[in-house]
């Protein structure tokens, strides 16, 4: 009778366990934020794929798919996951609206604020070549499972998303970090990746965009040196360049952004926290 009862036993607890794997939410937050400006990391469970708008969302191998929110969005994110079986659930995201601040710049150089005739061309050309470097696609996931490591020591001056004002002149918000430092401090990819653009921009100055894989992408902008080139493969705290004031720059500093895709994002939002030194890599979470 004992045996008898030792067998249910063990029979009922299969079944427990066999509901709790049965349970096992198909998707679940690794980090990040769903807010304006904020990526959202999360894991996919084994069997299912993840669409939206009814295009296919590339996964990692280790199951992470990224979302991304643009500083204005605020319209829902509806991800449909698929199982094995063929079966469909929708998971709707919703960024959160943030405010934002308004920071005024003087002292520009006039041409970097209200650029001559003879300067559109390149200023054309130079913005399809950025918007050409950021839409790179690669299977590099360095960036999506370790997020990003703070590129330069210095002080920051300008966040993103804050509204300028340059020379009294409204203009486009900002969307980086600048972080003031002397002239040739060194910088840092903030993770591996490769160099989808290392050249002279009109506004940017010396630029480099690196490509994290899965549309993540970071730009390092206003550099008085680069020591990369278009092509090269890059590793996390490798160093870049140096901090300059190249460009439209009233001081030595680094415009750090991060892209997905066309999605601007807040870097303060990718990186654990300001380092006020050069960052270690970090292990796999």
């Amino acid at each position: 009778m004992s045996s008898v009862k030792i067998c249910l036993a063990f029979v009922f607890a299969l079944l427990l366990s066999a509901r709790a794997v049965a349970a096992e939410p198909p998707l679940s937050l690794v980090r990040g934020e769903a807010t304006q400006g904020g990526l959202v990391v999360f894991q996919l469970a084994d069997g299912f794929s993840a669409s939206r708008d009814g295009s296919l969302l590339p996964v990692t191998p280790r199951g992470f798919l990224v979302i991304g929110f643009h500083r204005d969005d605020t319209a829902p994110v509806t991800l449909t996951l698929t199982d094995a079986a063929g079966q469909t659930s929708d998971h709707v995201i919703t960024p959160s609206i943030r405010d934002y601040d308004i920071q005024r710049i003087d002292g520009l150089n006039k041409n970097f604020v209200t650029p001559p005739e003879e300067t559109i061309a390149r200023i054309k050309k130079d913005r399809a070549d950025v918007i050409q470097a950021r839409a790179m696609f690669s299977l590099s996931d360095d960036a999506v499972h370790n997020g990003f490591d703070w590129p330069s020591p210095g002080r920051i001056t300008g966040i993103y998303g804050s509204q300028r004002i340059l020379n009294g002149k409204p203009r486009q918000p900002h969307y980086g970090i600048d972080i003031a430092a002397a002239q040739g401090t060194p910088v840092i990819a903030s993770a591996d990746g490769v160099i989808a653009m290392a050249t002279d921009l009109y506004f940017t100055g010396g630029t480099i965009i690196i490509d994290h894989g899965y549309y993540l992408n970071s730009t390092y902008s206003h550099l008085k040196t680069m020591t990369v080139a278009a092509g090269d493969t890059v590793s996390r705290g490798q160093v870049i360049g140096t901090v300059g004031s190249t460009g439209r720059s009233t001081g030595p500093h680094l415009d750090w952004r991060i892209n997905w895709g066309a999605k601007r994002l807040d870097p303060m939002l990718l990186s654990d926290a300001y380092v006020p030194s050069l960052p270690a890599a970090r292990p796999v979470r």
